[in-house]
């Protein structure tokens, strides 16, 4: 389908269970930071594993600061290895290089491995948060507060769509050169293939990242970038009920945006909303689900609704009218068959030759293990990190893991028998009266 036949000032895929939903969506273009059309998208929302995009920026801007590098080895804890799927499984003391951690960190969204990014960097969970909520700061995104890198669940842990569009945009412009961290279909990790939760690599022609994100709170988020004859734009679609119809509305957003010239205002112009807290999708996207296609929903990225299915796309006029609705082919906006590339290889351990320091978490992990991140932010905050002007690799000296003490010998025990008679060892025993 032409984009010209999509040519439509404003877009939004509509799905049956969520007519009456008007769920937060946002088109941008990449290099100018203008809005092409977007919907409630300064509502604060769960963002769950969009998280893992300020993780990245955190990480990113810490190696550009020095203090540490792409290729240094971090270490996997206890607090780390216990989060739940998804994760990648690595048992505590697992030595993983920061390129290798972000790549998996991209591809399978693990929370482990964020978990070890974050204490390896900052020494902790929650003086990452602080290190994340300044960053966020210092972006201009406004209706973001993080308390930990992977986004599981926390009532206090919430962002916009208009912050991760900020937060896009500025991983993009502020490292170019890692934009392919952004765009792997698929990694290798030794004889197992991993493929990308992000469902219209491969399949959305121009489609090149960026990050999913799925709980039940924040129903199915998406960052999406595509690129056509050199124009980048950025869709944010979240709170959708299903992995399909989130790539099938971000699918579109990108068919009206690459159709039309029209521009609205900058993203740090648009008005505050009048919502101040998240809204719980639980009860829309959980109730009638089990357990096991819960966790199996990022999983699930690859499947495509039927070709004789149709798409909502609803247009509105430039005063919000809505207009007549067009019945859009799920196969015109998304190919069948993904089209993937090589897989990128990962590997554990650290870098061959590698002789600089291995860093780790500076506190003793908690011993129960979170079923979402209430624990983190219940948490007392620890001292900050060191000082900036410091590299990391010294800074972090503290960091590193010393080999554990080797146990003390027991001391002989010389038998008693030698040094008494024999008399000597006979307890006296008295006789008890009859009862």
């Amino acid at each position: 389908m032409s984009y010209k036949t999509l040519g439509v000032l404003a877009v939004s895929f509509v799905a049956a269970s969520f007519a009456a939903q008007a769920a937060p969506y946002l088109l941008v273009d990449a290099s100018s930071g203008e809005t092409i059309v977007q919907n409630e998208a300064t509502t604060p929302w769960y963002p769950a594993s969009l998280t893992k995009l300020m993780t990245t920026y955190v990480a990113l801007d810490a190696v550009r600061q020095g203090r540490l590098t792409m290729d240094t080895p971090l270490t996997m804890s206890m607090r780390a290895a216990r989060m739940p799927a998804s994760k990648m499984g690595f048992e505590p003391g697992t030595e993983v290089t920061l390129d290798n951690a972000l790549k998996m960190l991209m591809v399978k969204s693990p929370n482990d491995v964020a978990v070890m990014i974050a204490e390896s960097l900052s020494g902790s969970v929650e003086a990452f948060a602080d290190e994340m909520n300044a960053t966020a700061a210092k972006l201009g995104m406004r209706e973001s507060h993080f308390v930990n890198p992977n986004g599981l669940h926390d009532p206090d842990h919430y962002s916009s769509a208009r912050d991760m569009a900020i937060l896009a945009r500025a991983l993009l412009t502020d490292f170019p050169d890692e934009a392919s961290l952004f765009d792997i279909g698929t990694l290798q990790l030794g004889d197992q293939i991993i493929a990308n939760h992000n469902g219209l690599l491969g399949r959305y022609p121009g489609a090149d990242g960026m990050k999913t994100g799925f709980t039940c709170p924040a129903g199915f988020n998406i960052v999406a970038s595509a690129t056509h004859d050199g124009r980048k734009l950025i869709a944010i679609v979240l709170g959708n009920p299903s992995p399909r119809e989130r790539n099938l509305e971000a699918a579109a957003l990108f068919e009206r945006g690459f159709s039309d010239s029209t521009r609205g205002p900058k993203l740090a112009d648009l008005p505050a909303s009048a919502q101040k807290e998240p809204k719980d999708m639980r009860g829309e996207i959980c109730s009638r689900r089990n357990a096991a296609a819960i966790a199996a929903g990022e999983e699930d990225m690859m499947k495509i609704l039927p070709a004789a299915a149709t798409v909502s796309v609803v247009s509105h006029g430039k005063t919000g009218a809505p207009a007549p609705v067009m019945a859009v082919s799920p196969a015109s906006l998304l190919l069948t068959q993904a089209i993937r590339p090589d897989p990128v290889p990962v590997f554990v351990g650290p870098k061959p030759g590698w002789t600089g320091p291995v860093l780790a978490a500076r506190e003793t992990a908690p011993a129960a293990t979170p079923s979402d991140a209430s624990a983190f932010a219940n948490a007392s905050a620890p001292a900050a990190a060191a000082d900036s002007a410091q590299s990391a690799p010294l800074a972090l000296m503290g960091a590193v893991k010393p080999p554990p003490p080797a146990a003390p010998k027991p001391p002989k025990v010389r038998k008693v028998a030698k040094l008494y008679p024999s008399h000597a060892l006979k307890p006296k025993v008295k006789k008890a009266n009859a009862q």
